[in-house]
């Protein structure tokens, strides 16, 4: 297996087809795309262009109907799946960043964290341990002991950051982070995305409609019809002091 630090992804002629006969609908025709490892991509484009059903994909959600996607050095999608046990994948190899943080609520900050690394077979030590090194690098370690309630939006979007991170994906498929966050709050989000990018050498792919953000992205892919284009970003500066969040605002 490559070293997952050092790996990225590529999908060639991805194409997903729901139905068949004259209902068939061709949902992605022939997505290319390439992510290198330390790099945020953006991905954006207008409703029922394919964004959500390739997200899926690349999550290994859903079954594409034809193409390849490679993480590394490993195809683990040619025409049918290369993986044997998907759920593995998706716990250890992909890491997700939804709208939502979706935080357990009767979990406290270090227990959602370390979670996925126990069911990945870490000892509770060990987890917890990933836990809190990542809650310190994104300035919530003082919140280690909170429940999901007692923090603020921008808090819980860092610590589902955190888990996302917990198994060191060389992946992340972040889907609308920034949506429900203020312009300080998302564009702080972006630059905590780039930092976890550079220092674990994780690929991210950000699904966005936030014009807030996407003048930060160096490449951005345009999926439109099912297809999808490339084109060079602003790469705008990130000239912005992260700030700590008062403990007493709530979500």
């Amino acid at each position: 297996m490559a070293d997952r630090q050092k790996q990225g992804i590529t999908i060639e002629g991805l194409r997903k087809r729901y139905g068949s006969g004259e209902t068939a609908v061709d949902a992605l025709k022939g997505v290319d795309m390439a992510v290198s490892p330390g790099e945020v991509v953006g991905l954006i484009g207008p409703s029922g262009s394919g964004k959500s059903t390739l997200l899926k994909c690349l999550g290994a959600v859903i079954e594409p109907t034809a193409g390849r996607m490679t993480l590394g050095d490993d195809v683990i999608y040619d025409g049918k799946w290369k993986i044997k046990d998907l759920r593995a994948l998706r716990r250890d190899r992909i890491g997700f960043i939804f709208q939502a943080p979706y935080l357990i609520p009767f979990l406290d900050v270090t227990d959602n964290v370390a979670l996925l690394p126990m069911l990945a077979g870490r000892s509770d030590g060990e987890s917890r341990k990933r836990a809190m090194e990542l809650l310190e690098a994104l300035d919530v370690g003082h919140r280690a002991s909170a429940m999901p309630s007692q923090l603020s939006g921008g808090e819980q979007q860092r610590v589902a950051i955190a888990r996302a991170l917990a198994n060191r994906p060389p992946v992340i498929l972040a889907d609308e982070p920034t949506a429900p966050l203020d312009s300080e709050r998302a564009l702080s989000v972006i630059s905590i995305l780039n930092d976890m990018a550079k220092q674990y050498e994780t690929a991210i792919i950000v699904v966005t409609h936030d014009e807030k953000i996407i003048p930060t992205f160096r490449r951005i892919y345009h999926i439109r019809d099912g297809k999808t284009e490339e084109t060079a970003g602003e790469g705008r500066s990130l000239e912005f002091k992260q700030t700590r969040q008062p403990e007493e605002e709530t979500a």
